[in-house]
């Protein structure tokens, strides 16, 4: 799995992956940047009057619900069932899922319209994903009493499909295999929408491959290696505005072989 997941960063520069991202107002410029960064070509289109064109145009679709409304879940819709009757890739980030009622409505239904290959968010917002009557604080996830590699499991096995799973240990698993990544930096948490760039890593890798458990821990192990890379250069009067600068110059450098160096990887099958 190792070699596989290093190899999508040689085919993903090589063919320069369109990802069609409907993602929130918040990070959508942090969303198509990394995308650019990695090698991947981004595009934002967001109105349900040409999602459907769009996205038949695409290698992969990340859906985000950071900031969801009516007109977003529209055009989810459309170009999420697109994309399944096109076999394209489909990528979810429940972002804030079980903070609030409509939010946790709409992304059940959404989950019932639309086949996800890749589904990534924090423990909590997995959890409820799966149904469990947990709150989520806005985008944080609580202290919870199962370990990420033991939900990421059994949210794969449940949700039929590649969870990820991000905390201090990022957990991927396809309901048989199960990876740990154990890189990362605290100023990950401290920048606004290094999630969101995380799935729009995931969905780059994914457009290049129908490996998308390799495409998952390609892209979520990139965020974490580029978090440790970018703080480590870090002088001690600079913080995270310099911080979030370099976290872009770190993923834009990601290679195979920087990769194979940095990560710290670990497959687990949980008891």
């Amino acid at each position: 799995m190792k070699v596989a997941a290093a190899d999508l960063f040689v085919k993903v520069r090589e063919r320069k992956p369109l990802v069609h991202q409907i993602t929130n107002f918040v990070t959508v410029n942090d969303c198509a940047n990394v995308t650019l960064a990695i090698g991947g070509s981004p595009v934002m289109t967001s109105s349900p009057s040409e999602v459907a064109d769009m996205v038949k145009l695409a290698d992969a679709l990340v859906l985000n619900f950071g900031t969801i409304d009516d007109k977003a879940l529209e055009a989810m819709e459309i170009a999420g069932k697109t994309a399944n009757t096109l076999n394209i890739p489909v990528i979810l980030d429940p972002v804030g899922v079980g903070a609030t009622s409509y939010r946790t409505e709409q992304v059940t239904e959404l989950l019932n319209k639309v086949t996800f290959q890749i589904i990534r968010g924090n423990a909590s917002e997995i959890l409820r994903l799966m149904g469990e009557d947990i709150v989520t604080r806005g985008v944080d996830s609580g202290e919870l009493a199962i370990s990420n590699a033991e939900l990421a499991l059994q949210a794969a096995n449940k949700l039929n499909g590649v969870v990820v799973v991000s905390g201090a240990k990022d957990a991927i698993s396809d309901g048989k295999h199960t990876s740990i990544i154990d890189n990362g930096n605290i100023l990950l948490t401290k920048v606004t929408g290094t999630g969101c760039m995380a799935t729009a890593l995931i969905g780059t890798f994914s457009g290049v491959t129908d490996d998308f458990y390799s495409a998952a821990v390609a892209g979520i192990s990139t965020m974490s290696i580029s978090g440790e890379l970018a703080a480590a250069k870090l002088q001690e009067d600079e913080g995270t505005g310099t911080f979030r600068v370099r976290l872009m110059d770190a993923i834009s450098r990601m290679d195979k072989e920087i990769w194979m160096h940095e990560v710290k990887i670990n497959e687990e099958i949980p008891n």
